[in-house]
């Protein structure tokens, strides 16, 4: 066989639909829910959209979360085997932090795109209402000692050093361990870097609002939303949200400067969820009369160095790796920041959104029209449930484009925790 024999070609992947549960404030409607069960909920909503309940119907399930049990080891497995899909599906995990639900459709899609299968459902899932608790690390040790002693004797002289102090949980934090600060104290960094101002934060954030909930109102989510736990749209949504009435909030990052900007008003509430898509290579759609919304075509990660880095000066800012990936991503695929109808930058906070814009600008892609901006909301207004988010996109992008009459172009941006940016092109044909 000769190596032109071996190399596969690659086929385009079509993006069909998506299901997501509404997302909700944390210790709310889901405090109770695990990320199995809310993954779960996704999952038979996307199956019983598209009629997947056959055996063999998908080729494989990918997904992730990021606050994790240990339970949870093998969720996208586990998740399979409590859905309506065959308990035949294959299933694994992925995590890239805030990445993790687009890096699952990337992935999903690059065995489509070499015919390693022909369908795959991808996600992810987050709840910070049931966050998982370690046990004391000096209490784990102690406990690890016991199990190794030989006789009752020294069990009993291990355990004998538990202190009350070790009982103390070791309680998840919103803090990179490399610089102990947490994400919205490196996004207040970063807006500081940059000169984002507080009106400006506050109006976008206003926008999120406005437009997600005029989605609603027109019926854009019907198909993409499945009711769960009592909730039918997204608990975070506050549809009359202006600029001035978030002017009114106090401040909650940055608060060792002189003039913090950044709000609760203007930064993504913890969030319970859950999100799904499912993609396909182009023969399998037709074989079953479904058409694609649109495909994925390019898709770029990056990194910056937001430890050592040009951390004060704005370059490698915390959130800010897709101001690298983006301008890669297009110089790759030949494209510029004006060859985009729809841009979805995914909104950890309103700052962190208009340095990446203010990035993309020095690095001469150009100012974005914010009326391609997120046109139907994103994080601010939805909520942002870690793994969910990048499927809550990619869902939301393709039918948007699927409403135009002509062919379009959607661009993805997702900042992700580590200095991490994972970015992606959908395309209308």
């Amino acid at each position: 066989m000769s190596p032109q024999q071996l190399a596969p070609s690659v086929r385009r992947v079509a993006i069909l639909g998506g299901a997501r549960i509404p997302f909700a404030r944390s210790d709310g409607p889901y405090a109770t829910a695990s990320d199995q069960q809310m993954l779960t909920a996704a999952l038979d909503g996307l199956v019983e959209r598209y009629g997947l309940q056959g055996p063999g119907a998908i080729g494989e399930f990918v997904a992730g979360a990021v606050l994790k049990h240990s339970r949870d080891f093998n969720l996208a497995r586990e998740t399979v085997l409590g859905s309506a899909l065959d308990a035949r599906t294959p299933a694994y995990d992925i995590q890239q932090a805030c990445g993790t639900g687009l890096q699952a459709v990337i992935a999903a899609a690059n065995k489509i795109a070499l015919g390693q299968t022909d369908s795959a459902i991808a996600g992810g899932a987050d709840t910070a209402s049931d966050a998982p608790l370690g046990v004391n690390d000096s209490l784990r040790r102690i406990l690890l000692e016991a199990r190794r002693a030989k006789t009752a004797g020294g069990r009993l002289k291990a355990l004998a050093k538990v202190r009350p102090g070790h009982l103390v949980p070791d309680i998840p934090r919103n803090a990179e361990p490399r610089t102990g600060l947490s994400m919205g104290e490196h996004a207040a960094v970063t807006a500081r870097a940059w000169g984002i101002g507080r009106r400006a934060q506050d109006e976008l954030a206003a926008a999120s609002h406005q437009r997600l909930a005029a989605a609603y109102e027109r019926g854009f989510f019907q198909d993409l939303v499945v009711p769960f736990r009592g909730l039918d749209r997204d608990q975070n949504l506050r549809p009359g949200s202006t600029a001035d009435e978030l002017a009114s909030l106090k401040p909650v990052f940055g608060l060792d400067h002189p003039e913090p900007t950044m709000t609760a008003g203007n930064s993504t509430p913890l969030t319970d969820g859950a999100a799904t898509v499912l993609l396909a290579s182009e023969e399998w759609a037709h074989e079953r009369g479904l058409t694609p919304l649109a495909y994925l075509t390019a898709y770029e990660t990056a990194a910056v160095d937001f430890a050592g880095g040009d951390v004060a000066g704005g370059e490698d800012g915390l959130l800010m790796a897709p101001a690298y990936a983006v301008p890669r991503m297009l110089e790759r695929a030949g494209l510029a920041l004006d060859d985009f109808d729809l841009v979805e930058i995914h909104e950890a906070f309103a700052s962190q959104v208009l340095a990446t814009l203010a990035a993309w600008e020095k690095r001469g892609l150009g100012t974005l029209d914010r009326a391609r901006l997120n046109v139907a909301g994103s994080s601010l207004a939805t909520g942002h449930p870690f793994a969910a988010t990048g499927a809550r996109i990619v869902a939301t992008l393709a039918k948007l484009l699927a409403e135009r009459d002509a062919p379009a172009r959607g661009l993805i941006s997702v900042c992700a925790a580590g200095g991490q940016g994972v970015t992606a092109v959908l395309e209308r044909a």
